[in-house]
């Protein structure tokens, strides 16, 4: 088992059900994507394009997945979490029953067409 999976498997719960339903939608959505462990945390990454990573904060009791190319996304921004942050934006959840599999797998699609798109926008 990669440390990626452990990390995920290792959770508690909520967090290890709300994980594995991001992982298992993100591999749905792009078969082809390679799951990392980088940072401490699941990354997803096309090639050496990274799309998107997930963290579960036990303080804060929430799990995130957040988007690297998110300065581009247009989709779903009123659900985006930005707090402390000044570029990643994240979908985030408390529990498996707050995840919409609609919005979920729109956002990812999006982080997919743009992952050619660098960190920060430029002006």
């Amino acid at each position: 088992m990669n440390p990626a999976e452990e990390y995920i498997l290792n959770q508690p719960e909520p967090y290890k059900s709300v994980l594995l339903h991001l992982q298992m939608t993100i591999q749905r959505v792009l078969p082809e994507v390679e799951m990392k462990y980088k940072w401490r945390i699941p990354c997803f990454y096309l090639g050496k394009s990274p799309i998107c990573y997930l963290n579960a904060s036990h303080k804060n009791k929430f799990v995130d997945i957040a988007f690297w190319n998110s300065a581009y996304l247009t989709k779903h921004l009123d659900k985006m979490n930005t707090e402390k942050r000044k570029v990643v934006k994240s979908l985030r959840y408390t529990s498996l029953e707050e995840i919409d599999d609609l919005v979920l797998q729109e956002v990812i699609a999006e982080a997919y067409e743009l992952r050619g798109n660098g960190f920060y926008k430029k002006s």
